[in-house]
């Protein structure tokens, strides 16, 4: 019997790869297919918000959303050992930003670092979590570098927790409503996985909207299916609408700055755009709307999706650019 040659792994030295941090390796995490690399390893689907978020003196490396309940998560990288500089950046991040999930990677977690996101892990209350991953590059002779990346530290019970929360509720457990919501997000992350749009959305939940990213913390693209009609003002008929929604401590300050604008923006997306700002809410709210529609009427939903898609890629194509050059 011939004997099969085999080949050898060999690790290969992570500056050889990114030379920097910031320049080279958050861009390469912060692209879709490496972030749900990692998103696998921590067990959620990520969602990118932006990078190099600006949080006190500091300037946090990648921001995401948790798609399973819109949870923030902050992802900082080191490929170095880890030090302590770096733990309190974390600790500064999660206050700033009120992450509920913290993300350190690096090179080498350090046992009194490990011990440090252990112990944060038993004090911190429910629903805070962090993580310790130690990424690595591995590659047989001249094969394309494989990253891997390593759990070292993780939040108490966590595979119980992603094994209850990847569990699809029983449909017996919905209302006919939440099915319908259910159905119909299902079919529309269908629509955007088959065709090229430039946002990722979310996990679909029995809710009425979807969480779009788009680049930058407290902004985000919404779509949402309403069984109210606000144009006709009635249950009788329904609406879909595309929302650029703004929250956190400087929506009302941002929105501002887009109601500076509200004359070039609505020329720039040529749409009769709905400013919404109830000084009683914490948020404010730009969108479009189709009314009426019959959301009962399957027949109708790809007419749904198509329109929806479409007018998230405008807003997603134009806000883009504008809400990043708005002051913090």
């Amino acid at each position: 019997m011939t004997s099969r040659s085999l080949g050898r792994l060999e690790q290969v030295d992570l500056r050889t790869i990114w030379t920097t941090e910031d320049r080279h390796f958050t861009p390469w995490l912060s692209e879709e297919d490496n972030l749900a690399l990692l998103g696998d390893t921590i067990g959620m689907e990520l969602i990118l918000e932006g990078t190099e978020q600006s949080v006190g003196p500091f300037s946090a490396d990648i921001l995401c959303k948790n798609s399973a309940d819109d949870s923030w998560v902050l992802i900082e990288n080191q490929l170095e050992r880890t030090d302590h500089t770096h733990l309190g950046q974390l600790l500064t991040y999660a206050a700033g930003l009120n992450a509920v999930t913290i993300v350190w990677i690096s090179s080498r977690m350090t046992d009194e670092h490990r011990a440090a996101l252990d112990w944060l892990n038993e004090i911190t209350a429910t629903g805070f979590n962090f993580f310790g991953l130690e990424i690595e590059c591995w590659q047989i002779g001249d094969s394309i570098i494989a990253p891997k990346f390593n759990m070292v530290s993780k939040p108490n019970e966590w595979s119980r927790v992603v094994s209850r929360n990847t569990t699809q509720r029983s449909r017996s457990e919905l209302s006919d409503n939440q099915k319908l919501q259910l159905d119909f997000w299902t079919g529309f992350r269908t629509h955007i996985d088959e065709n090229n749009v430039p946002f990722k959305v979310g996990k679909p939940q029995p809710i009425t909207y979807m969480n779009a990213g788009i680049g930058r913390s407290g902004f985000t693209i919404v779509p949402v299916i309403s069984r109210w009609n606000n144009v006709d003002n009635t249950y009788d008929t329904n609406e879909i609408r595309v929302e650029l929604y703004l929250d956190g401590i400087n929506a009302k300050a941002h929105y501002q700055g887009l109601v500076d604008q509200k004359e070039s923006i609505g020329q720039g997306l040529g749409k009769d755009l709905t400013w919404f700002n109830d000084p009683e809410l914490k948020s404010c709210k730009i969108f479009v709307r189709k009314a009426p529609v019959d959301l009962d009427n399957r027949d109708n939903w790809q007419a749904y999706y198509e329109w929806i898609s479409g007018e998230a890629t405008d807003f997603y194509n134009y806000f883009k650019p504008v809400v990043s050059s708005l002051e913090p």
